[in-house]
């Protein structure tokens, strides 16, 4: 029950770091054609879990509560972009690159498609 408790907490303190970073952004690039936004977050959020997980294996920073609190609820809540980024860099690195290649094709094509298919399925009810 603790460990859930990290990870809401830094969940909280990553949803609302994703918030405040996301409207400033926004309000910087106000006409923008392009989501600089999300662009931005989902670079920043995969460049920290990056680091703290090399840091995590070369250092042996970070106990199993804290890693937990950062890198599953913080990094989680500010994206989820970043444990699939992080995912994919260690099946490539692990010389799966074919499950690496997979990996991306499936979440995006089944994530864009499942964005698809909830507006369809809006649409219906």
């Amino acid at each position: 029950m603790l460990k859930l408790l990290w990870v809401g907490c830094g969940g909280f303190l990553g949803s609302a770091a994703r918030y405040l970073l996301g409207g400033w952004l926004n309000r910087l690039a106000a006409r923008a054609l392009f989501p600089y936004e999300t662009l931005t977050i989902n670079a920043a959020g995969c460049l920290a879990i990056g680091f703290l997980a090399g840091l995590i294996e070369t250092r042996g920073v970070l106990g199993p509560e804290a890693r937990l609190f950062v890198l599953v609820g913080i990094l989680g809540g500010f994206t989820t972009f970043s444990s699939f980024g992080y995912e994919t860099f260690q099946l490539l690195r692990d010389g799966q690159a074919l499950a690496g290649m997979i990996n991306v094709a499936l979440q995006v094509f089944l994530g864009i498609g499942a964005v698809f298919a909830g507006h369809v399925f809006s649409r219906l009810f």
